[in-house]
């Protein structure tokens, strides 16, 4: 009877406990968002992500700055769903925004690039009071980024210098996933190497192998954190600001 019982408690246990997840993979966080000016309503180019144009265009310019949404620089490329709560102003979807830089407003977790603040809006009239109040309270939460037939593409950072200096920009990475740390093969020692996070998603390595460029990538997501690796070699003849497909794609299931 006792063993019975025990397996019933278990059982209502794990219901809880699969409830609490499926909750709080749908809940949203109290937080206030206000906006940056930009001469076109796009990002900046210039955020602290490294991201570069891919930053001020990407998401058709729906992009934000976060401050503990940061989280060191791996917070960069996530996609978070951000809704305002004036009623007679604000759209219930809100707005899909992609973090490309680091910002600490008024007790704001956000801080938006014009286009994306417009979206909060439920029509044209009603964004223009919103950025009247230049400061309103909003809900968020996590989503995922999805970049139909894009693979995850590293990006060699304009500052690199062939064969003395190596950093790259980490593009395009779908689902919610975060990449925490790259590494590089070195081949002579038949070895996986670290590279520094320089900023945001920016890696990079002052003395780069010869030949051939393997990558592979520790990233984290609901499903822990594991490493994958690029499918494809940078050539050795790489040039700064080139852009190389890995032909890795990360799907959140």
């Amino acid at each position: 009877m006792e063993l019975a019982f025990n397996h019933q408690l278990g059982f209502v246990c794990v219901i809880l406990l699969l409830l609490q997840l499926c909750f709080s993979q749908d809940s949203f966080t109290d937080s206030r968002a206000t906006y940056y000016g930009s001469p076109d309503c796009y990002g900046t180019p210039r955020g602290a992500c490294g991201f570069g144009e891919y930053g001020r265009t990407v998401n058709d310019g729906s992009v934000a700055g976060v401050s503990k949404l940061w989280k060191n620089g791996s917070g960069c490329g996530a996609c978070y769903q951000v809704r305002c709560k004036i009623p007679q102003y604000c759209d219930e979807n809100g707005a899909n925004v992609v973090v490309t830089d680091y910002g600490e407003g008024d007790r704001t977790d956000f801080i938006m690039s014009p286009r994306g603040y417009s979206r909060l809006g439920r029509n044209e009239d009603a964004s223009a009071e919103l950025f009247k109040y230049g400061v309103v309270d909003i809900e968020y939460k996590r989503v995922p980024c999805m970049y139909d037939g894009y693979n995850i593409v590293t990006q060699v950072h304009e500052q690199s210098r062939n064969p003395d200096y190596f950093a790259v920009v980490v593009l395009y990475v779908d689902g919610m996933f975060d990449i925490n740390a790259v590494e590089i093969w070195q081949e002579d020692c038949q070895e996986w190497r670290p590279m520094r996070r320089a900023y945001g998603v920016v890696f990079d390595s002052a003395n780069p192998p010869s030949g051939e460029i393997y990558l592979r990538f520790q990233v984290s997501g609901n499903d822990g954190v594991y490493w994958v690796q690029s499918k494809n070699a940078i050539p050795s003849d790489w040039k700064a600001g080139a852009a190389y497909d890995t032909m890795v794609q990360l799907n959140q299931n």
